[in-house]
């Protein structure tokens, strides 16, 4: 029987979002390619410290028993990176050192991975690259660009996975978002008021959320330790009316999120901080940057605050 990845949550990874390669990077950057990859082979031994990601892919991977067998794992991890084969040995050794689950790997010495997300159907994919991030996303596909700054995630709630939501733009369309940047706060809370009965459009990362659905109610105990279990947050910059269409939204997808935040305007930052998420997903870069300070952010490449004047 063939394997498949159906009937999984599947997570797809940069090499740079799961392992902390940024001084790789910079020697890529400064010189070139085979200068990257030499320094690859020399360090391919040395086994990378943790990334961005990090966090948030060992927790998921602990909701499958080591002893479980592949056809009944329910989540799968994939590297799929701009990085050489070569690079990628360091990968998978620097993944066995840190007793990640990773066995599979698509390595594209420069070319474009996210050509690969439709045959693993991943529900995820997380990149340093935002022109990557931006093609999957405009492929349909639930992505976002992490920024590599942001600070680890907390290791006080080992067995639970937190993660945290932006709202219009990334679990909802933009279609509210634009009318809040083209005619202000008024008009955005009066179309909104209207509007509190009619769900909103789905945004790039309802299909993340959903397949998130099947991990927050069935918790599985695994052998000799608790039972994973995962908590989500929506956390908004909207406020009371505007919140009403938002949850509205979510009840008649039939998606249950466990905390919600109505802030505003007011900073994410020190919500997020109480939080403790081991991953926040927003489509604006001045709430990714005040989220890194706190702990991991991606950005989500969509709607109009990501728009290009080209």
């Amino acid at each position: 029987m063939a394997a498949s990845l159906e009937d999984k949550l599947v997570i797809a990874i940069s090499s740079r979002a799961l392992f902390d390669f940024e001084e790789e990077n910079r020697v890529f950057e400064q010189a070139n390619d085979q200068s990257y990859m030499a320094l690859q082979r020399e360090r391919l031994d040395m086994p990378a410290n943790p990334g961005v990601a990090f966090a948030l892919v060992k927790k998921l991977l602990r909701f499958d028993d080591p002893q479980t067998a592949p056809e009944q794992r329910r989540v799968e991890v994939v590297v799929v990176s701009r990085n050489d084969p070569v690079s990628g040995m360091r990968v998978f050794r620097s993944a066995k050192a840190e007793g990640l689950r990773i066995e599979r790997g698509v390595f594209t010495r420069g070319r474009e991975p996210w050509r690969f997300l439709q045959p693993l159907n991943a529900h995820l994919f997380l990149s340093a690259n935002e022109a990557d991030v931006r093609a999957a996303i405009e492929r349909g596909f639930p992505a976002a660009r992490v920024f590599p700054q942001s600070v680890k995630a907390s290791e006080a709630n080992p067995d639970e996975v937190r993660i945290a939501f932006d709202g219009d733009a990334v679990l909802f369309s933009d279609e509210s978002e634009r009318v809040f940047q083209q005619g202000g706060l008024q008009a955005f809370q009066t179309h909104e008021a209207d509007r509190a009965g009619n769900p909103l459009p789905p945004g790039p990362f309802k299909p993340l959320l959903h397949a998130l659905q099947a991990l927050q109610h069935e918790p599985v105990r695994v052998q000799g330790r608790a039972s994973m279990r995962l908590r989500t947050a929506l956390v908004t910059a909207r406020s009371a009316p505007a919140h009403e269409r938002a949850v509205r939204t979510l009840m008649n997808w039939g998606i249950e999120i466990d905390e919600a935040m109505f802030l505003g305007g007011l900073d994410k930052g020190p919500f997020l901080r109480e939080f403790e998420p081991d991953f926040y997903f927003d489509d604006q870069t001045r709430h990714c940057e005040s989220a890194a300070h706190v702990g991991p952010a991606g950005h989500v490449v969509s709607g109009i605050a990501n728009e290009r004047s080209d």
